[in-house]
């Protein structure tokens, strides 16, 4: 057997290693904040942008328009991910920093509908498909950068600050909401105030801005690019040939589907279920969160380092295992100590909530250097960012809409559910978690000894196997055909065309052409 190729990694010295995850760090998290400030005031946002009279419908296209940012995130990991692999990581992630900064500042000065009528909804949700665009490139891109600047024996640990990003995005959201729904009248906050947290985007964007232009670029693509070795066409690469659609579906669905219900249950279906279900106030159920959060947001980097000792696999599937078993129990625990079900308690409510991020923790701390050595430099910022946005945008974008809608159908029917209908919506994240444990350790390769920083490196990809790809094409074809028929038809109002249902359709056929196209091609100039 040949020896190993020696690792082309050149360490760099400590203090320029954390000035890299610093400024990438810092920048993820703006953008998450940009993301989820719309999320934390959805039902504000759906008193002034969406036409009242039903409050629930109003909600419901609020969750609409927010899954829509979601939506559009695959299709930012395709764009930006094709200029990452192209031109050069440091470029992409600038690029959708502006677009994200710029989107939100403009949802934040954007006239209600009872000032512009249709076109209030109709730009709040071109707003939005940037968002998601932007964010689509943003995370492959510092996710990448970072693991190609950091040893591989401690990839783990460092990439983990990368994942601390999302929740303390989360966090500082809620605690900029906190802080200025404080400073005000009830009635100037609902009025006008909520639109500063989207405002004060504008000066985090620009301080993120400064510090990421100082950042050089990654050393393994310099290297690559000096010596013509980076792709010319990573998105055909990635999707070009069924052996990559094997290794991208293995991805999402035995690693990337369960992370995203667990950390989208976690953190944000924790909050919306306190303050709609439990009945804790506005101010409470939030203090609650942002509390939980940052207890627990150090265990991010416990379980990256973890993962650098014991391996990816064996932290996010046991992550996963406990959150397919626990989450209804912890959810029903959270029941008798809310104002609806019990004897408020907000210590008691913190623990509950503060438990489920624990295991958000386990299955997000490793999932990106593990997504990282899955695939090779050539084309690793648009593959990292694929099952990722998938997973995240579909699995996980969707989850406060089907939670919502699967709660809805259960108060009506109480009867076809195994549990009460306030944990009815549970049962979604349950199954993923379930789905992923179980494909996650049959299919999924230990990946925590690979070195990524030899150019030569071919990530995970195994060979074919029909039953194995056929398998996960079909449970593929089934999610999104369960979408169309009982998902989508809850974001169109009685009685008027399914638009949505048409575009999802859409880029559907997108995805397909993207995939398909390519592949043609060369089969045609190789004939």
């Amino acid at each position: 057997m040949p020896a190993a190729p020696a690792s082309t990694f050149a360490p760099v010295d400590r203090r320029t290693l954390f000035g890299v995850i610093g400024a990438s760090s810092v920048g993820t998290m703006i953008e998450w904040y940009d993301f989820y400030i719309f999320g934390s005031l959805a039902s504000l946002v759906a008193s002034h942008f969406f036409p009242q009279g039903n409050s629930t419908l109003a909600l419901l296209q609020t969750l609409a328009t927010f899954a829509a940012g979601f939506a559009a995130r695959p299709f930012g990991a395709l764009v930006f991910g094709r200029v990452g692999d192209v031109v050069g990581r440091k470029y992409a992630f600038l690029v959708t920093l502006v677009i994200m900064g710029g989107a939100t500042f403009v949802i934040g000065i954007l006239p209600g509908y009872e000032t512009i009528g249709v076109l209030a909804p109709l730009t709040l949700l071109a707003l939005r498909l940037l968002q998601g665009l932007a964010l689509g490139g943003e995370y492959g891109g510092a996710a990448t950068y970072v693991a190609e600047h950091v040893p591989n024996h401690r990839r783990g640990f460092y990439t983990a600050f990368i994942q601390t990003t999302a929740t303390l995005g989360l966090f500082v959201s809620l605690l900029v909401i906190l802080l200025v729904r404080n400073a005000m009248p009830k009635d100037d906050w609902e009025g006008w105030g909520w639109r500063i947290p989207f405002l004060l985007s504008a000066v985090l964007v620009l301080v993120s801005l400064v510090i990421r232009l100082r950042l050089r670029e990654s050393p393994l693509f310099v290297k690559m690019k000096a010596e013509g070795k980076t792709s010319t066409s990573p998105v055909a690469e990635s999707l070009g040939n069924s052996t990559r659609w094997q290794t991208m579906l293995t991805v999402l669905w035995g690693a990337a589907a369960g992370q995203a219900v667990v950390w989208y249950t976690g953190q944000f279906y924790a909050l919306t279920w306190l303050e709609t279900v439990g009945k804790v106030d506005f101010v409470a159920t939030r203090t609650i969160v942002a509390v939980a959060l940052a207890l627990a947001t150090p265990f991010f980097l416990v379980f990256g380092a973890l993962s650098d000792r014991i391996g990816r696999k064996k932290v996010m599937m046991a992550g996963n295992l406990l959150a397919a078993l626990l989450i209804i129990p912890i959810f029903r625990l959270m029941w008798g100590f809310t104002p609806a079900g019990g004897t408020y308690n907000a210590v008691a409510l913190t623990a509950c909530v503060f438990s489920l991020v624990l295991l958000v923790t386990m299955v997000y701390g490793p999932i990106a250097a593990f997504l990282v050595e899955c695939f090779p430099a050539r084309v690793r910022y648009t593959s990292v960012s694929l099952p990722y946005h998938v997973g995240n945008g579909y699995f996980g974008g969707f989850l406060p809409v089907i939670a919502t809608a699967v709660a809805a159908s259960a108060a009506l029917n109480p009867g076809r559910f195994p549990v009460a209908p306030q944990f009815a919506g549970l049962l979604y994240p349950v199954i993923v978690a379930a789905i992923t444990f179980v494909i996650g350790m049959l299919l999924l390769r230990e990946t925590s000894g690979l070195d990524i920083h030899d150019e030569e490196h071919a990530g995970v990809d195994t060979r074919r196997n029909p039953a194995i790809l056929v398998t996960l094409t079909v449970m593929t074809g089934i999610a999104l055909l369960l979408a169309d028929q009982y998902l989508l038809p809850t974001f169109t109002p009685a009685g008027e065309p399914p638009y949505v249902q048409y575009v999802f359709r859409a880029l559907v056929l997108v995805v397909l052409a993207a995939a398909l196209v390519p592949r043609m091609l060369r089969g045609r100039r190789t004939a």
